[in-house]
């Protein structure tokens, strides 16, 4: 569960970092959807990524299902929530559930039309070309109710994110009573950092209509 944990939130560094330069360069950020496209690398990788993704969701349900085992039926005897408890901690599921429903809005917004689209020999299947990213960018939050949609699905990854991060630490044995603290302020300002600039991407498309420069769609 940590060590997948930790390669999604690597994946999301790198994701986030290359939705940033669609800020400043449509041109720039069709270049690197082009090199993604459906090469066998970039093929490889979406597998190894799917992977995962499963295995850390099939972890989550499992350790959940053992967690309710081995409370029992009256599930907790103190149901008063202690005050170093986060809230995040106790709703881990239902986020990870959000994020799974906001990660499949996402693969049918992007993936789909743009590597699947060329898997399938039909690079025009989603109504532009399938490594025009800029342009299924400025499709998608041209709708306002995707904008909303993908909002939600932000600040419930940055919950989950938040508390996974020292939480996989944590597990892994990298921390001690010095470090606690230290790795959840880290954690902390990562992921926010990550978050944001998912965010600035969603909302700079949403209301600025998708001008970069020279080009305008």
């Amino acid at each position: 569960m940590s060590v997948t944990g930790i390669a999604l939130v690597l994946f999301l560094t790198f994701h986030a970092s290359m939705n940033v330069v669609a800020l400043f360069s449509a041109e720039g950020y069709n270049m690197i959807c082009e090199f993604l496209g459906s090469n066998w690398y970039a093929v490889a990788a979406t597998l190894a990524l799917a992977a995962l993704v499963i295995i850390h969701i099939i972890y989550a349900f499992w350790l959940t299902m053992q967690n309710r085992k081995a409370r029992g039926n009256n599930r907790y005897d103190v149901t008063s929530k202690p005050d170093k408890v986060e809230w995040a901690s106790q709703n881990m599921l239902v986020l990870g559930i959000i994020v799974v429903l906001g990660m499949v809005l996402h693969l049918y917004n992007f993936w789909y039309n743009m590597m699947f689209a060329e898997l399938m020999g039909d690079p025009y299947m989603g109504g532009l070309h399938a490594t025009d990213g800029y342009g299924y960018i400025v499709a998608t939050f041209s709708n306002p109710v995707y904008t909303v949609l993908y909002i939600i699905w932000l600040a419930a990854l940055w919950f989950h994110l938040t508390h996974g991060f020292w939480s996989a630490i944590q597990t892994l044995g990298w921390n001690g009573k010095v470090w606690f603290d230290r790795w959840k302020c880290i954690g902390n300002i990562y992921t926010t950092i990550v978050i944001l600039m998912f965010l600035v991407v969603a909302l700079y498309f949403s209301f600025c209509g998708g001008c970069s420069g020279s080009v305008c769609y």
